[in-house]
Formats: C-alpha cells, structure tokens, sequence
C-alpha cells in the first residue's frame, strides 16, 4: 500500500502587510549571512552568552572610546565658551561651570570681530568652491571623457603635483602672487590670491576623471551620434549623473578652506579681510581667554550644524561616488 505524504507550503503574502513583514524577515536573514561572511565569530560562538556579553562589552567600550576622542574636544570648547576666565584657567577639566556665561558669546562676536571674520571665511570658502569645482568638473571631463592626444601626458603632470609638498612650492606661489605672469597685476590683499591657487587642486580633479571613467561611454556615443556637441555632452549628460562626486568634491573643498591658515595669513595682511584661523590668531594675545574660547566654538559649530543638517546628502554622495559601472 503506497504511502501518502502531504507537503504543506506556507502561504505566499496575500497583502502588503504580509509583504513587508516577509521583506523585514528576509532583510534580518541577509543581514545575518552578511555578517557570518565578515566577522571572525561563528554563528554559534555568538549564540552563547558570554560571547554575546563579551562581544558587547567590547563594542561599548571601543563606541565610548571613540565617541570622546572625537566629541570630547568639542563638549570642553562649548563648556569653556560660557565660561570665566578663572574658571578655564583654574579647573579646566571641570564637568560644569560655576556660572553659565552666554554674555562671552555676544562679546566675542561684537568685541572680537567675530562676525567679520566668519563672514569673509564664508567668502573665501564659496569662491574655493565655486573655482575648485570649476577646475575639478572641467579637468575631469578632458582627461576622462573627451581624451585628446595629449591626456596622458597632461594626467601625469597632474598626478605629478600631488607628490610635491606645499611647503615646497609655496615661495614660488607667494612671488607668483605678488606679481602675475604677462599681467603683471598684484593679488595680495585681494580674495584672488585665495581662490585662483586653491581652485588647482590636483586631487579633485583625479576624483573627478576617475569617477567620469566610469560612466557609461555608450550614452555619450549615442549623444555624439544624436548631434551632440561637447558641451551639451558636458551640461546634459555629466553633470545630472555626476551629482555624488560633486557633492564628495564640494565637501572636501569647503572644509579644507575653512580650515586654512598659513596661506590667507600670507596673502591677507589686511585684517579686514583675514577669515576666522587667522582672525584668531592675531587675537589670542590681547583677548581675554573666555572670549577666545567663545569666539573658536562659533567657528567650530557652524561647520558641525551644517554637517549635521546635510549628513544624508554627504554620506549618500561618499557611498555613491564609485557606485556607479561602466
């Protein structure tokens, strides 16, 4: 007498509850392959209890570790902005101030010129932008995308430049500044001195030829074959899928002309031109010391405010700037 067996299948999702609950299921299991595949624990080493404590001692630990090299400085700046003088200078490692100062905030932007400062490194930072993001897209599209006879030779001059130190060049740079070559014009005292050296940035313009070499050469063939010119190549097609690399291109710009001192301290004599690094150097050593502080944690939270605001957009555009294949 046959035997008679009955196969039960479950249930395919009927509706989109099921169907979400079926996609959080499935994601648990992917994610839980994915880490089998990268950590060097074993699924049943991690099933037992003191792994799992172990394990997560040892993620708080190095997460805590972590967390106050990189916010510590910053929770000490803000508690030092709303600070005496006496007590930075007498319990600088106190967890809280005897009196919440907020005065030394509003005198540090009147007292100090807090304001101006901030406001000429905004200058000096969108013009580094704006001119660098110029130089990077162009320069990209000639090495990567159009490739005349001489790209290679013109890729290995720039890549040439990366591996000369700044300090080395930067006479040449300062005489070339007093004095532009055929024009003979003067730029020091002037945002030019600024801006036309930092906009030839040899690494942007590397990221942006790598990321346009990866793009799909067949869309601008059947452009070019459309009628296409150069240009419109350039402004319809590169620029719309070139959006992650720009935005990694204009982060790493505006955070490294925030954060410049020597050059604007050389080319910028005039204090009313000077951004906040060089402001507050020349300060430091008249201004009392709560207001100093006062006056770095503005220049310092700015810059955090506006990562916090646009982290998605940076984070999204770092994961997808070599996302995409040929």
């Amino acid at each position: 007498m046959s035997e008679t067996r009955t196969v039960v299948l479950s249930p395919r999702p009927t509706n989109a509850h099921d169907r979400r609950r079926a996609a959080r299921v499935e994601a648990r299991r992917q994610a839980k392959a994915d880490l089998d595949e990268r950590t060097l624990v074993s699924a049943t080493e991690r099933a037992r209890p003191r792994t799992r404590i172990t394990l997560g001692l040892l993620s708080v630990l190095v997460v805590g570790f972590l967390a106050i090299i990189a916010v510590g400085p910053v929770l000490w700046l803000a508690k030092s902005a709303v600070s005496t003088t006496s007590d930075i200078v007498t319990q600088p490692f106190a967890l809280w101030p005897s009196g919440i100062q907020w005065q030394n905030l509003v005198e540090a932007w009147n007292g100090i010129d807090i304001g101006q400062y901030l406001f000429n490194t905004v200058v000096i930072a969108g013009g580094n932008w704006f001119f660098g993001l110029l130089v990077a897209l162009t320069g990209g599209y000639v090495l990567a995308i159009l490739k005349p006879k001489y790209a290679k030779f013109l890729e290995g001059a720039v890549l040439a430049t990366l591996f000369i130190p700044g300090v080395v060049s930067l006479v040449s740079l300062y005489l070339t500044i007093l004095s532009l070559p055929i024009i003979q014009v003067n730029l020091i005292n002037t945002y030019w001195a600024v801006w036309l050296p930092a906009s030839a940035h040899a690494f942007s313009v590397l990221l942006m030829r790598n990321f346009f070499a990866q793009l799909p050469a067949e869309v601008f063939e059947a452009a070019k074959v459309d009628g296409a010119g150069s240009w419109t190549v350039f402004w319809r097609l590169v620029l719309p899928m070139s959006q992650p690399v720009i935005g990694v291109v204009s982060l790493l710009t505006l955070v490294g002309a925030w954060k410049e001192f020597m050059w604007p301290l050389l080319v910028l004599p005039d204090p009313k031109l000077q951004p906040l690094s060089v402001g507050l150097y020349k300060v430091s050593s008249s201004a009392e010391i709560s207001i100093l502080m006062a006056g770095m944690f503005i220049s310092v939270i700015i810059p955090i405010v506006l990562f916090l605001v646009f982290q998605r957009q940076f984070l999204r555009s770092a994961g997808q700037s070599g996302a995409i294949k040929g």
